[in-house]
C-alpha cells in the first residue's frame, strides 16, 4: 500500500488485518474495549445481583413471595406470550411481502416497520392513550360498551406489540431478499401448495433468523418500561409488569425486593446473550449476511 504501510486484507466477511499496525496500538484498543464493557456492562450487572443477595439467599427468595411481585411476573409472562406470537405472524407476513413481491408502497412499509426504533416508547404509549383513553378518539365508545383498554391488560399488550414488532421482520427481510424466489417457484412448479411451500422451503431457510428475532422480541417485551408505564396506570397486582414493580419497590426503599426482581430481568438479558451467541455460532454466516444487507 502507499506510504510504506503494508496490509493484508481478507475478503468475504473475514476481519481486515493491518500488518503494519503496532502491538501497542492493538493492546490499547483491546484494553479500552474491555474497560468500557467492564464499566458499563459487567459492573452494573454484578451490582444488581450483589444488592439482591445482600441480605442472603433466604431474603432473596422471600422477595418473590410478595403477591404483587408474583402478579407482576404472571402479567409479564402473559403480555409476552400474547405480543411475541402476534409479532411473529406479522414479521413473517411483512418479510414475505417485502422480499417476495413488488407493490406500490413497499418502501413506505419498510419505513413504518422501523418506526418504533426512532419513536420514544413514552410517545408510543401516549398514542394509545390518545386513541383509547377516557378522553381519546374512541374513549366514549369504549366507555359505553364497558371495554377497558387503557389501564388494563389489552393496553399493555398493544404497547408491547408496538415497541417489539420490528424485531422479527427486520431479521427476516434481508435474509429472504438474499435467498430470492427460485426455490419457492420450483416447489410451486412441482405441485406444492403455498402453505406446504412455506413449511418445507421458506421456513427451514429462515428458521435461525426467525428464532433470533423471536429471542430479541421476547427480551424487549419482558423488559419494556416506557410504553407500558404510560398505559398501565400502575395498579398494584393488576397492571404492573416486572419493570414497573422494580420502580415501585425501589421508590418504597424496598431495595432487596427491587433488586431481586431486577435480577430476573438481568438474568433474562444474560440468557438472551448466551442464546444469541449460540445462534451466531450455529448460523453465523447467514446472520452476518442479514446484518450487512439490513
Amino acid at each position: 500500500m502507499s506510504n510504506g504501510v503494508s496490509a493484508a486484507v481478507v475478503l468475504r466477511g473475514s476481519p481486515v488485518e493491518v500488518v503494519g499496525e503496532g502491538l501497542f496500538v492493538r493492546l490499547v484498543l483491546i484494553a479500552a474495549a474491555m474497560a468500557f464493557l467492564a464499566l458499563f456492562l459487567v459492573l452494573p450487572l454484578t451490582a444488581v445481583f450483589a444488592e439482591a443477595l445482600r441480605r442472603g439467599v433466604a431474603a432473596y427468595f422471600a422477595s418473590f413471595a410478595d403477591p404483587d411481585t408474583q402478579a407482576a411476573i404472571r402479567l409479564t409472562l402473559l403480555v409476552a406470550a400474547i405480543a411475541v406470537p402476534l409479532n411473529v405472524v406479522f414479521g413473517i407476513a411483512a418479510a414475505w411481502a417485502v422480499a417476495k413481491f413488488d407493490f406500490v408502497g413497499k418502501s413506505v412499509l419498510v419505513t413504518l416497520i422501523d418506526l418504533p426504533f426512532s419513536v420514544s416508547p413514552v410517545v408510543s404509549g401516549l398514542v394509545f392513550v390518545l386513541l383509547f383513553g377516557a378522553h381519546g378518539v374512541f374513549g366514549s365508545f369504549l366507555q359505553e360498551h364497558d371495554i377497558k383498554i387503557i389501564f388494563a391488560v389489552p393496553g399493555l399488550v398493544l404497547a408491547t406489540i408496538f415497541v417489539t414488532f420490528p424485531f422479527v421482520a427486520r431479521e427476516l427481510i434481508p435474509l429472504m431478499q438474499e435467498q430470492g424466489t427460485a426455490e419457492e417457484e420450483a416447489a410451486l412448479t412441482l405441485g406444492a401448495s403455498a402453505f406446504r411451500m412455506f413449511l418445507t422451503v421458506t421456513l427451514p431457510n429462515v428458521k435461525w433468523a426467525l428464532l433470533y428475532g423471536v429471542l430479541l422480541a421476547n427480551a424487549r417485551a419482558m423488559g419494556e418500561f416506557g410504553a407500558v408505564s404510560v398505559v398501565s396506570g400502575h395498579i398494584r397486582g393488576l397492571t404492573n409488569t416486572l419493570p414497573l414493580q422494580v420502580e415501585i419497590l425501589y421508590n418504597e426503599y424496598a431495595f432487596v425486593g427491587a433488586f431481586a426482581v431486577a435480577s430476573l430481568l438481568a438474568g433474562l438479558a444474560l440468557i438472551t446473550l448466551v442464546v444469541k451467541s449460540a445462534l451466531e455460532w450455529r448460523y453465523g454466516d447467514g446472520l452476518a449476511r442479514a446484518r450487512r444487507l439490513g
